[in-house]
């Protein structure tokens, strides 16, 4: 136990340098931008009839002209306080802007995330068991193809087949257009997220089950597996009873990693179905130049990656006992 805390302890320091420096590394981005915060938000006809004084308080408002390095320590400050300021482009404070848009997007990720997990065992496992046979070559395959295929292009084939061709389900957004937010049902936005989560959990599926059927192809070819068949056990019993116990830890590492690849994915794949996720509200913030929400939304996804990675290295010790016994003896 004592060991746990002092690693959850270290951890979290590296979390705190690691946010700091994401962070910094947004805002010089978001800084170096080409963009004009006045000309994409207001236009050029508009601001050629603004007077003067309406000029500066605009450049004001969207901190043009103020330096950098007091502009991101202002950010900070205010940031280690649990203020994330207020969105430029929204006018509201940026933690209710997230919480909104995570909220959005909480049913997607999740779907993609387990489905993408537990499809990328099962295919892995049953192609490291059938190494050189006809389903591994047909799982290798669709994960090689899988794995060169862009997400935007796989939504936009998703979304003109079931979608506008066959009309199973709708063209986009997370509810159905026109309707009183009251009245949307759970049914309503399951039907909605259902293409998009379908889009990352076909994408996340090809590294996972590629890593486990390499780690599976190993246990296969090892030692006690060669004493399991000699027994008589047949190959589903070795596949489960040995194959799938020994893979489970690397699939665990490789399912809690594969959390910041789906939301990377979900930027783009959100702005195909115009779903108003997390990942669409960062790229409004950063073509709009909000600098505040930007931040807010990459901290905060990176800290949601942070936790899925702790929680893997926390449930190494659950599922695998030599870790346990070998942190408890150090």
């Amino acid at each position: 136990m004592r060991h746990r805390l002092q690693f959850t302890g270290k951890k979290f320091i590296r979390i705190a340098l690691l946010l700091l420096g994401v962070s910094f590394v947004t805002f010089l981005l978001m800084w170096a931008s080409p963009l004009d915060p006045l000309q994409t938000n207001i236009g050029q006809a508009a601001l050629g009839s603004m007077s003067p004084e309406q000029i500066a308080k605009a450049e004001a408002y969207w901190g043009v002209g103020t330096p950098p390095l007091v502009r991101y320590l202002g950010w900070l400050s205010d940031a280690l306080h649990g203020d994330f300021g207020i969105s430029l482009l929204y006018r509201r404070p940026v933690t209710a802007v997230i919480a909104e848009r995570l909220a959005g997007s909480v049913l997607l990720l999740v779907s993609a995330w387990l489905i993408s997990g537990v499809l990328g065992l099962a295919l892995g496992v049953i192609a490291g068991a059938c190494r050189g046979r006809l389903a591994d070559r047909l799982i290798r395959g669709y994960c090689l193809m899988i794995s060169s295929t862009p997400a935007f292009w796989l939504a936009i084939l998703l979304l003109l087949v079931f979608s506008v061709w066959l009309g199973w389900f709708p063209v986009g957004f997370a509810v159905p257009v026109g309707m009183d937010a009251a009245a949307v049902t759970a049914a309503d936005r399951l039907r909605h997220a259902i293409l998009p989560a379908l889009t990352l959990s076909i994408t996340g599926v090809a590294n996972i089950a590629l890593h486990t059927r390499e780690k599976m192809v190993d246990v296969m070819e090892s030692d006690y597996v060669l004493f399991a068949r000699a027994r008589g056990e047949s190959e589903l019993s070795v596949a489960c009873r040995h194959g799938l116990r020994n893979v489970l830890l690397p699939a665990v590492t490789l399912q809690f990693a594969s959390a910041g690849e789906i939301i990377g994915g979900s930027v783009l794949v959100e702005q195909v179905f115009s779903y108003p996720g997390l990942g669409q509200a960062a790229v409004t913030a950063g073509l709009g130049s909000d600098m505040p929400l930007l931040l807010g939304i990459t901290v905060v996804t990176a800290a949601i990656i942070f936790v899925g990675n702790l929680t893997a290295d926390l449930l190494y010790g659950v599922i695998d006992p030599k870790i346990r016994k070998g942190a408890a003896g150090k």
